[in-house]
Protein backbone atom coordinates (compact mmCIF):
# COMPACT_ATOMS: atom_id res chain seq x y z
CA UNK A 1 0.00 0.00 0.00
CA UNK A 2 1.19 3.48 -0.79
CA UNK A 3 3.25 5.59 2.02
CA UNK A 4 1.58 8.71 2.90
CA UNK A 5 3.70 11.83 3.34
CA UNK A 6 4.86 13.29 6.89
CA UNK A 7 2.19 16.09 8.40
CA UNK A 8 3.45 19.43 6.56
CA UNK A 9 4.83 20.41 10.14
CA UNK A 10 7.33 17.35 9.32
CA UNK A 11 7.83 18.70 5.40
CA UNK A 12 11.19 19.63 4.60
CA UNK A 13 9.78 23.11 3.51
CA UNK A 14 6.67 24.50 2.17
CA UNK A 15 7.37 24.52 -1.81
CA UNK A 16 8.42 20.79 -1.24
CA UNK A 17 5.00 20.16 0.01
CA UNK A 18 3.09 22.22 -2.56
CA UNK A 19 4.57 20.27 -5.21
CA UNK A 20 3.30 17.45 -3.43
CA UNK A 21 -0.13 18.82 -3.23
CA UNK A 22 -0.21 19.69 -6.77
CA UNK A 23 0.94 15.97 -7.64
CA UNK A 24 -1.72 14.48 -5.19
CA UNK A 25 -4.29 16.68 -7.27
CA UNK A 26 -3.13 15.08 -10.38
CA UNK A 27 -1.73 18.61 -11.98
CA UNK A 28 1.52 16.59 -13.19
CA UNK A 29 2.78 19.76 -15.68
CA UNK A 30 2.56 22.10 -12.78
CA UNK A 31 4.32 19.94 -10.39
CA UNK A 32 6.84 19.26 -12.74
CA UNK A 33 7.84 23.20 -12.98
CA UNK A 34 7.65 23.72 -9.51
CA UNK A 35 10.03 20.85 -8.83
CA UNK A 36 12.40 22.44 -11.32
CA UNK A 37 12.63 25.83 -9.28
CA UNK A 38 12.27 23.50 -5.76
CA UNK A 39 15.50 20.99 -6.32
CA UNK A 40 18.12 23.96 -7.67
CA UNK A 41 17.95 25.01 -4.00
CA UNK A 42 20.31 23.43 -1.54
CA UNK A 43 18.62 21.55 1.52
CA UNK A 44 17.67 23.75 4.20
CA UNK A 45 18.90 21.35 7.37
CA UNK A 46 21.10 22.18 9.50
CA UNK A 47 22.42 18.85 10.25
CA UNK A 48 23.28 15.70 7.92
CA UNK A 49 20.02 14.14 8.84
CA UNK A 50 17.67 16.79 8.05
CA UNK A 51 19.51 17.17 4.79
CA UNK A 52 19.24 13.67 4.12
CA UNK A 53 15.54 13.97 4.67
CA UNK A 54 15.04 16.63 2.59
CA UNK A 55 17.06 15.31 -0.54
CA UNK A 56 15.50 11.39 -0.11
CA UNK A 57 11.79 13.39 0.31
CA UNK A 58 12.96 15.26 -2.80
CA UNK A 59 14.09 12.05 -4.68
CA UNK A 60 10.38 10.42 -4.06
CA UNK A 61 9.05 13.48 -6.00
CA UNK A 62 11.03 13.24 -8.61
CA UNK A 63 10.04 9.54 -8.96
CA UNK A 64 6.70 10.18 -8.50
CA UNK A 65 7.63 12.63 -11.88
CA UNK A 66 8.81 9.63 -13.96
CA UNK A 67 12.59 11.32 -13.44
CA UNK A 68 14.23 8.39 -12.26
CA UNK A 69 17.65 8.75 -12.64
CA UNK A 70 17.37 12.65 -10.78
CA UNK A 71 15.04 10.12 -8.23
CA UNK A 72 18.07 8.16 -8.49
CA UNK A 73 20.76 10.79 -7.63
CA UNK A 74 19.27 12.37 -5.18
CA UNK A 75 18.42 9.11 -3.11
CA UNK A 76 21.88 7.90 -3.46
CA UNK A 77 23.41 11.64 -1.97
CA UNK A 78 20.60 11.34 0.90
CA UNK A 79 21.51 7.99 1.75
CA UNK A 80 25.21 8.45 1.96
CA UNK A 81 24.22 11.45 4.43
CA UNK A 82 22.27 8.51 6.70
CA UNK A 83 25.30 6.31 6.73
CA UNK A 84 27.81 6.16 9.94
CA UNK A 85 27.02 6.54 13.45
CA UNK A 86 23.06 5.06 14.68
CA UNK A 87 21.18 7.96 14.51
CA UNK A 88 17.34 8.98 17.21
CA UNK A 89 16.76 11.64 15.04
CA UNK A 90 13.13 12.27 13.16
CA UNK A 91 14.68 13.34 10.45
CA UNK A 92 16.82 10.37 9.76
CA UNK A 93 13.68 8.05 10.27
CA UNK A 94 11.73 10.28 7.29
CA UNK A 95 14.83 9.86 5.29
CA UNK A 96 14.45 5.96 5.65
CA UNK A 97 10.74 6.15 5.63
CA UNK A 98 11.58 7.59 2.05
CA UNK A 99 14.35 5.28 0.44
CA UNK A 100 12.05 2.36 1.47
CA UNK A 101 9.25 3.98 -0.91
CA UNK A 102 11.70 4.16 -3.46
CA UNK A 103 13.35 0.63 -3.20
CA UNK A 104 9.68 -0.89 -3.30
CA UNK A 105 9.45 1.37 -6.37
CA UNK A 106 12.66 0.22 -8.03
CA UNK A 107 11.23 -3.57 -7.26
CA UNK A 108 13.90 -4.37 -4.37
CA UNK A 109 10.95 -5.49 -2.02
CA UNK A 110 13.15 -7.70 0.56
CA UNK A 111 15.50 -4.14 1.06
CA UNK A 112 12.29 -1.70 1.05
CA UNK A 113 10.51 -4.08 3.59
CA UNK A 114 14.15 -3.82 5.84
CA UNK A 115 14.32 -0.27 5.27
CA UNK A 116 11.27 0.75 6.90
CA UNK A 117 11.26 -1.36 9.85
CA UNK A 118 14.57 0.05 10.40
CA UNK A 119 12.68 3.52 10.38
CA UNK A 120 10.33 2.59 12.78
CA UNK A 121 12.85 1.74 14.99
CA UNK A 122 14.86 4.83 14.71
CA UNK A 123 11.30 6.79 14.94
CA UNK A 124 10.84 4.73 18.36
CA UNK A 125 14.18 6.22 19.59
CA UNK A 126 13.35 9.56 18.30
CA UNK A 127 10.11 9.45 20.32
CA UNK A 128 11.71 8.07 23.51
CA UNK A 129 13.67 11.21 23.36
CA UNK A 130 11.71 13.73 22.28
CA UNK A 131 8.27 13.41 22.49
CA UNK A 132 6.87 15.54 19.65
CA UNK A 133 8.22 12.75 17.64
CA UNK A 134 5.19 10.45 17.47
CA UNK A 135 3.53 11.92 14.45
CA UNK A 136 6.80 10.47 12.89
CA UNK A 137 6.66 7.53 14.26
CA UNK A 138 2.87 7.29 13.58
CA UNK A 139 3.70 7.57 9.53
CA UNK A 140 6.53 5.43 9.34
CA UNK A 141 4.00 2.71 10.95
CA UNK A 142 1.54 3.46 8.44
CA UNK A 143 4.33 2.62 5.57
CA UNK A 144 5.27 -0.37 7.02
CA UNK A 145 1.81 -1.93 8.11
CA UNK A 146 0.83 -0.81 4.10
CA UNK A 147 3.45 -2.37 2.92
CA UNK A 148 3.26 -5.53 4.69
CA UNK A 149 -0.70 -5.39 3.80
CA UNK A 150 0.76 -5.82 0.19
CA UNK A 151 3.24 -8.58 1.27
CA UNK A 152 0.45 -10.65 2.60
CA UNK A 153 -2.10 -10.02 -0.37
CA UNK A 154 0.70 -11.63 -2.75
CA UNK A 155 1.56 -14.09 0.11
CA UNK A 156 0.85 -18.24 -0.14
CA UNK A 157 -2.54 -18.16 2.40
CA UNK A 158 -1.14 -19.79 5.00
CA UNK A 159 1.59 -17.24 5.29
CA UNK A 160 -1.14 -14.44 4.43
CA UNK A 161 -2.75 -14.13 7.82
CA UNK A 162 0.80 -14.14 9.76
CA UNK A 163 1.78 -11.11 8.22
CA UNK A 164 -1.99 -9.36 8.29
CA UNK A 165 -1.49 -9.89 12.24
CA UNK A 166 1.89 -8.42 12.20
CA UNK A 167 0.60 -5.48 9.91
CA UNK A 168 -2.15 -4.49 11.68
CA UNK A 169 0.18 -4.61 15.15
CA UNK A 170 2.08 -1.64 13.25
CA UNK A 171 -0.95 0.71 12.39
CA UNK A 172 -3.06 -0.24 15.43
CA UNK A 173 0.06 1.38 17.08
CA UNK A 174 -0.10 3.99 14.86
CA UNK A 175 -3.33 5.14 15.13
CA UNK A 176 -3.23 5.80 18.90
CA UNK A 177 -0.35 7.91 17.88
CA UNK A 178 -1.44 9.78 15.26
CA UNK A 179 -2.73 13.22 15.17
CA UNK A 180 -2.90 14.64 11.78
CA UNK A 181 -5.85 13.95 10.07
CA UNK A 182 -4.73 13.04 6.86
CA UNK A 183 -2.44 10.29 8.16
CA UNK A 184 -5.08 8.92 10.75
CA UNK A 185 -7.14 8.26 7.73
CA UNK A 186 -4.30 6.94 6.10
CA UNK A 187 -3.94 4.27 9.68
CA UNK A 188 -7.84 3.57 9.77
CA UNK A 189 -7.80 2.33 6.03
CA UNK A 190 -4.76 0.13 6.15
CA UNK A 191 -5.96 -1.08 9.54
CA UNK A 192 -9.25 -1.92 8.52
CA UNK A 193 -7.62 -3.76 5.81
CA UNK A 194 -5.35 -6.07 8.00
CA UNK A 195 -8.32 -6.83 10.23
CA UNK A 196 -10.15 -8.05 6.63
CA UNK A 197 -7.06 -10.22 6.08
CA UNK A 198 -7.37 -12.20 9.88
CA UNK A 199 -10.92 -12.73 9.57
CA UNK A 200 -12.29 -9.57 11.65
CA UNK A 201 -14.92 -8.86 8.93
CA UNK A 202 -17.30 -7.09 10.94
CA UNK A 203 -14.81 -4.80 12.40
CA UNK A 204 -13.12 -4.25 8.95
CA UNK A 205 -15.67 -3.09 7.48
CA UNK A 206 -17.13 -0.69 10.52
CA UNK A 207 -13.17 0.78 10.32
CA UNK A 208 -13.64 0.95 6.27
CA UNK A 209 -16.80 3.07 6.51
CA UNK A 210 -15.50 5.42 8.73
CA UNK A 211 -12.64 5.98 6.67
CA UNK A 212 -15.09 6.92 4.32
CA UNK A 213 -17.10 9.07 5.79
CA UNK A 214 -13.88 10.96 6.93
CA UNK A 215 -12.54 10.71 3.20
CA UNK A 216 -15.79 12.44 1.73
CA UNK A 217 -15.57 15.49 4.41
CA UNK A 218 -12.33 15.95 3.72
CA UNK A 219 -12.12 15.02 -0.18
CA UNK A 220 -9.44 13.03 0.30
CA UNK A 221 -9.49 10.87 -2.73
CA UNK A 222 -6.38 8.54 -1.46
CA UNK A 223 -8.46 7.08 1.84
CA UNK A 224 -11.51 7.18 -0.43
CA UNK A 225 -9.99 4.55 -2.69
CA UNK A 226 -8.62 2.78 0.41
CA UNK A 227 -11.36 2.51 1.98
CA UNK A 228 -13.98 1.60 -1.22
CA UNK A 229 -11.73 -1.20 -1.40
CA UNK A 230 -11.28 -2.78 1.80
CA UNK A 231 -15.37 -2.75 1.60
CA UNK A 232 -15.21 -4.56 -1.80
CA UNK A 233 -12.83 -7.32 0.11
CA UNK A 234 -15.10 -7.44 2.98
CA UNK A 235 -18.29 -8.21 0.68
CA UNK A 236 -16.17 -10.81 -1.58
CA UNK A 237 -15.60 -12.45 1.93
CA UNK A 238 -19.12 -12.27 2.75
CA UNK A 239 -20.45 -13.29 -0.85
CA UNK A 240 -21.97 -10.09 -1.72
CA UNK A 241 -20.55 -9.71 -5.16
CA UNK A 242 -22.84 -7.32 -6.83
CA UNK A 243 -22.04 -4.77 -3.87
CA UNK A 244 -18.25 -5.92 -4.00
CA UNK A 245 -18.06 -5.48 -7.90
CA UNK A 246 -19.59 -1.87 -7.15
CA UNK A 247 -17.27 -0.72 -4.26
CA UNK A 248 -14.12 -2.54 -6.07
CA UNK A 249 -15.10 0.02 -9.31
CA UNK A 250 -15.10 3.06 -7.04
CA UNK A 251 -11.97 2.00 -5.79
CA UNK A 252 -10.62 2.06 -9.17
CA UNK A 253 -11.92 5.09 -10.32
CA UNK A 254 -10.25 6.79 -7.24
CA UNK A 255 -6.80 5.33 -7.93
CA UNK A 256 -7.23 6.19 -11.75
CA UNK A 257 -8.24 9.91 -10.55
CA UNK A 258 -5.19 10.22 -8.45
CA UNK A 259 -2.42 8.54 -10.99
CA UNK A 260 -1.24 5.83 -8.59
CA UNK A 261 -0.30 2.67 -10.62
CA UNK A 262 0.40 0.71 -7.89
CA UNK A 263 -3.24 1.19 -6.15
CA UNK A 264 -4.57 1.19 -9.63
CA UNK A 265 -3.01 -2.50 -10.15
CA UNK A 266 -3.88 -4.03 -7.05
CA UNK A 267 -7.40 -2.48 -6.85
CA UNK A 268 -7.68 -3.97 -10.55
CA UNK A 269 -6.77 -7.17 -9.81
CA UNK A 270 -9.46 -7.54 -7.06
CA UNK A 271 -12.34 -6.06 -9.43
CA UNK A 272 -11.21 -8.48 -11.86
CA UNK A 273 -11.23 -11.51 -9.44
CA UNK A 274 -15.02 -10.27 -7.97
CA UNK A 275 -16.35 -10.10 -11.96
CA UNK A 276 -14.71 -13.99 -12.92
CA UNK A 277 -16.67 -15.18 -9.70
CA UNK A 278 -20.08 -13.63 -11.19
CA UNK A 279 -19.18 -14.65 -14.50
CA UNK A 280 -19.46 -11.21 -15.58
CA UNK A 281 -16.15 -12.18 -18.58
CA UNK A 282 -17.23 -8.55 -20.10
CA UNK A 283 -16.40 -6.76 -16.53
CA UNK A 284 -13.33 -8.91 -16.01
CA UNK A 285 -11.87 -8.38 -19.30
CA UNK A 286 -12.09 -4.74 -18.29
CA UNK A 287 -10.76 -4.65 -15.33
CA UNK A 288 -7.45 -7.09 -16.43
CA UNK A 289 -7.31 -4.23 -18.81
CA UNK A 290 -7.05 -2.00 -16.45
CA UNK A 291 -4.55 -3.76 -14.50
CA UNK A 292 -2.65 -4.83 -17.44
CA UNK A 293 -2.27 -1.08 -18.52
CA UNK A 294 -1.18 0.24 -14.97
CA UNK A 295 1.29 -2.48 -15.06
CA UNK A 296 2.63 -1.03 -18.33
CA UNK A 297 2.49 2.00 -17.11
CA UNK A 298 4.63 1.18 -14.01
CA UNK A 299 7.37 -1.04 -16.50
CA UNK A 300 8.01 1.73 -18.83
CA UNK A 301 8.21 4.20 -16.51
CA UNK A 302 11.08 2.14 -14.98
CA UNK A 303 12.23 1.27 -17.76
CA UNK A 304 12.73 4.85 -19.61
CA UNK A 305 14.13 5.90 -16.42
CA UNK A 306 16.75 3.15 -16.42
CA UNK A 307 17.54 4.44 -19.98
CA UNK A 308 17.85 7.92 -19.03
CA UNK A 309 19.79 6.81 -16.26
CA UNK A 310 22.01 4.66 -18.64
CA UNK A 311 22.60 7.83 -21.04
CA UNK A 312 23.21 9.80 -18.31
CA UNK A 313 25.93 7.65 -17.26
CA UNK A 314 27.31 7.73 -20.72
CA UNK A 315 27.42 11.21 -20.70
CA UNK A 316 29.21 11.53 -17.35
CA UNK A 317 31.73 8.96 -18.16
CA UNK A 318 32.42 10.76 -21.18
CA UNK A 319 32.88 13.97 -19.50
CA UNK A 320 35.02 12.60 -17.35
CA UNK A 321 37.62 11.17 -19.65
CA UNK A 322 37.22 14.68 -21.38
CA UNK A 323 38.09 15.73 -18.03
CA UNK A 324 40.85 13.70 -17.42
CA UNK A 325 42.49 14.71 -21.44
CA UNK A 326 42.36 17.73 -20.21
CA UNK A 327 44.17 17.61 -16.88
CA UNK A 328 47.08 15.44 -18.81
CA UNK A 329 46.98 18.04 -21.64
CA UNK A 330 47.72 20.84 -19.08
CA UNK A 331 50.57 18.64 -17.68
CA UNK A 332 52.17 17.86 -21.48
CA UNK A 333 54.28 19.88 -23.24
CA UNK A 334 52.64 20.23 -26.33
CA UNK A 335 56.28 21.14 -28.64
CA UNK A 336 57.92 17.84 -27.44
CA UNK A 337 55.46 15.76 -25.87
CA UNK A 338 57.16 15.85 -22.69
CA UNK A 339 56.12 16.28 -19.20
CA UNK A 340 56.00 19.76 -18.34
CA UNK A 341 56.54 21.86 -15.43
CA UNK A 342 53.17 21.53 -13.94
CA UNK A 343 53.40 17.56 -15.03
CA UNK A 344 56.94 16.72 -13.06
CA UNK A 345 55.81 18.80 -10.02
CA UNK A 346 52.42 16.84 -10.08
CA UNK A 347 54.34 13.50 -10.38
CA UNK A 348 57.15 13.93 -8.92
CA UNK A 349 56.70 13.36 -5.11
CA UNK A 350 55.34 10.00 -5.61
CA UNK A 351 58.32 8.59 -7.52
CA UNK A 352 60.63 10.29 -5.03
CA UNK A 353 58.34 9.02 -2.10
CA UNK A 354 58.43 5.17 -4.28
CA UNK A 355 62.35 5.27 -4.43
CA UNK A 356 62.22 5.97 -0.56
CA UNK A 357 60.46 3.79 0.44
CA UNK A 358 62.97 1.13 -1.63
CA UNK A 359 66.03 2.47 0.43
CA UNK A 360 67.26 4.14 -2.79
CA UNK A 361 68.36 7.43 -4.09
CA UNK A 362 66.51 9.83 -6.33
CA UNK A 363 68.85 11.66 -9.20
CA UNK A 364 67.94 14.54 -10.59
CA UNK A 365 69.14 15.45 -14.23
CA UNK A 366 69.15 19.04 -15.42
CA UNK A 367 69.96 19.42 -19.17
CA UNK A 368 70.20 22.83 -20.90
CA UNK A 369 70.90 23.54 -24.31
CA UNK A 370 73.98 25.59 -25.20
CA UNK A 371 73.65 28.98 -26.74
CA UNK A 372 70.17 27.87 -28.12
CA UNK A 373 69.46 32.02 -28.81
CA UNK A 374 71.82 31.46 -31.43
CA UNK A 375 70.33 28.29 -32.87
CA UNK A 376 67.13 30.16 -33.20
CA UNK A 377 68.87 33.34 -34.60
CA UNK A 378 70.80 31.41 -37.46
CA UNK A 379 68.04 28.77 -38.56
CA UNK A 380 64.85 30.36 -37.32
CA UNK A 381 62.15 29.59 -35.05
CA UNK A 382 60.84 26.56 -36.83
CA UNK A 383 64.68 24.87 -36.81
CA UNK A 384 64.84 25.93 -33.19
CA UNK A 385 61.28 24.17 -32.22
CA UNK A 386 62.56 21.38 -34.24
CA UNK A 387 66.11 21.14 -32.52
CA UNK A 388 64.12 20.86 -29.61
CA UNK A 389 61.72 17.78 -30.46
CA UNK A 390 64.85 15.71 -31.58
CA UNK A 391 66.57 16.56 -27.88
CA UNK A 392 63.38 15.10 -26.65
CA UNK A 393 63.79 12.25 -28.49
CA UNK A 394 67.38 11.67 -27.53
CA UNK A 395 66.33 11.84 -23.63
CA UNK A 396 63.66 9.37 -24.20
CA UNK A 397 65.97 7.02 -25.54
CA UNK A 398 68.64 7.33 -23.53
CA UNK A 399 66.28 6.98 -19.87
CA UNK A 400 64.05 4.16 -18.77
CA UNK A 401 60.28 4.47 -19.03
CA UNK A 402 59.76 4.65 -15.55
CA UNK A 403 62.28 7.58 -15.37
CA UNK A 404 60.27 11.23 -15.54
CA UNK A 405 61.31 13.28 -18.14
CA UNK A 406 59.83 16.49 -18.87
CA UNK A 407 60.71 19.81 -20.39
CA UNK A 408 61.23 22.49 -17.31
CA UNK A 409 61.06 25.69 -19.75
CA UNK A 410 62.24 26.61 -22.93
CA UNK A 411 65.65 25.03 -23.53
CA UNK A 412 66.32 23.55 -20.58
CA UNK A 413 64.90 19.68 -19.46
CA UNK A 414 64.58 17.47 -16.83
CA UNK A 415 65.08 13.90 -15.96
CA UNK A 416 64.58 12.69 -12.76
CA UNK A 417 65.55 8.52 -12.20
CA UNK A 418 63.79 7.58 -9.40
CA UNK A 419 65.21 3.81 -8.28
CA UNK A 420 68.86 4.05 -9.35
CA UNK A 421 69.22 -0.34 -7.87
CA UNK A 422 72.43 -0.35 -6.16
CA UNK A 423 74.53 1.80 -8.90
CA UNK A 424 75.69 4.77 -7.14
CA UNK A 425 76.76 6.50 -10.38
CA UNK A 426 74.09 6.15 -12.20
CA UNK A 427 72.90 9.40 -12.71
CA UNK A 428 76.20 10.55 -14.15
CA UNK A 429 76.20 7.68 -15.99
CA UNK A 430 72.52 8.66 -18.01
CA UNK A 431 73.65 12.49 -17.91
CA UNK A 432 76.49 11.50 -20.02
CA UNK A 433 74.94 9.02 -22.19
CA UNK A 434 72.21 12.25 -22.93
CA UNK A 435 75.75 14.86 -23.51
CA UNK A 436 77.17 12.47 -26.12
CA UNK A 437 73.84 11.50 -27.81
CA UNK A 438 73.36 15.20 -28.74
CA UNK A 439 77.38 15.80 -29.60
CA UNK A 440 77.27 12.43 -31.68
CA UNK A 441 73.64 13.25 -33.44
CA UNK A 442 73.30 13.91 -37.11
CA UNK A 443 71.63 17.74 -36.85
CA UNK A 444 72.16 18.09 -40.84
CA UNK A 445 68.90 17.49 -41.61
CA UNK A 446 67.39 19.54 -39.36
CA UNK A 447 69.72 22.49 -38.86
CA UNK A 448 72.13 22.02 -41.72
CA UNK A 449 75.88 22.44 -42.24
CA UNK A 450 76.18 25.19 -39.91
CA UNK A 451 75.66 24.77 -36.21
CA UNK A 452 75.76 21.30 -34.05
CA UNK A 453 74.28 22.37 -30.96
CA UNK A 454 75.37 20.79 -27.59
CA UNK A 455 74.17 20.55 -23.75
CA UNK A 456 75.09 20.92 -20.85
CA UNK A 457 74.34 18.52 -17.67
CA UNK A 458 74.43 19.43 -14.17
CA UNK A 459 73.69 16.20 -12.03
CA UNK A 460 72.31 15.78 -8.21
CA UNK A 461 71.31 13.23 -6.16
CA UNK A 462 69.81 12.44 -2.32
CA UNK A 463 67.41 12.04 0.22
CA UNK A 464 65.48 15.32 -0.91
CA UNK A 465 62.25 17.28 -2.09
CA UNK A 466 62.42 18.31 -5.67
CA UNK A 467 63.09 21.70 -5.15
CA UNK A 468 66.48 20.67 -3.15
CA UNK A 469 67.03 18.28 -5.70
CA UNK A 470 67.12 21.11 -8.34
CA UNK A 471 68.28 23.56 -6.82
CA UNK A 472 71.68 21.56 -6.15
CA UNK A 473 71.53 20.74 -9.78
CA UNK A 474 71.32 24.08 -11.17
CA UNK A 475 74.34 24.67 -9.29
CA UNK A 476 76.28 21.94 -11.12
CA UNK A 477 74.66 23.24 -14.17
CA UNK A 478 76.40 26.73 -13.86
CA UNK A 479 79.57 25.06 -13.50
CA UNK A 480 79.22 23.15 -16.71
CA UNK A 481 78.78 26.52 -18.36
CA UNK A 482 81.20 28.26 -16.76
CA UNK A 483 84.02 25.27 -17.17
CA UNK A 484 83.14 24.90 -20.88
CA UNK A 485 79.69 23.65 -22.15
CA UNK A 486 79.32 20.31 -23.43
CA UNK A 487 80.27 18.35 -20.29
CA UNK A 488 78.79 17.33 -17.22
CA UNK A 489 78.91 18.01 -13.36
CA UNK A 490 77.97 16.73 -10.63
CA UNK A 491 77.08 18.14 -7.12
CA UNK A 492 78.96 16.57 -4.09
CA UNK A 493 76.02 14.02 -2.66
CA UNK A 494 73.99 15.15 -0.11
CA UNK A 495 75.18 14.02 3.41
CA UNK A 496 73.61 10.90 5.29
CA UNK A 497 72.99 9.69 1.37
CA UNK A 498 71.31 6.47 1.52
CA UNK A 499 73.40 3.37 -0.15
CA UNK A 500 72.01 1.02 -2.42
CA UNK A 501 72.21 -2.38 -1.81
Amino acid sequence: MEQREPPASEQASQPDHEVRELLNAGRLAEANTLFDRVVNHAPAGQDRWERSAVLVNRAKLAWRLGRIPLALELAAEGWTDLEGEPSDKPAAAQAMHALGYLLEGIGNRRAAVDMLRLSVQVARRAARASGSATEVLAYCLQALGGTLNFRAISSPPELAPAIFEEARGYLGEGLELAKDEQMRRALLGAYSRSLAGVGELEQAEEHARETLRQAREADDKWALAVANWVLAVVCREQDQLVRARTLASRAVAASEAINDPSLLLRFSLDLADICARMNDHVGEAAALRCSVAAGRTATETLQEGLAQALEQRRVAVQAQRLAVAAQEAAARDPLTGLANRLGLERSAPALLEGTAAKGRVPWLVLVDVDRFKGVNDDAGHAAGDATLREIAQLLRRECRADDLVARWAGDEFVVLLGDAGGTRDVGPAVAERIRAAVDDHDWTVVLGPVRRPTVSVGVAAGPAALDQLFAAADMALYRAKRHGRNRVEVEPLVSGLVSGN
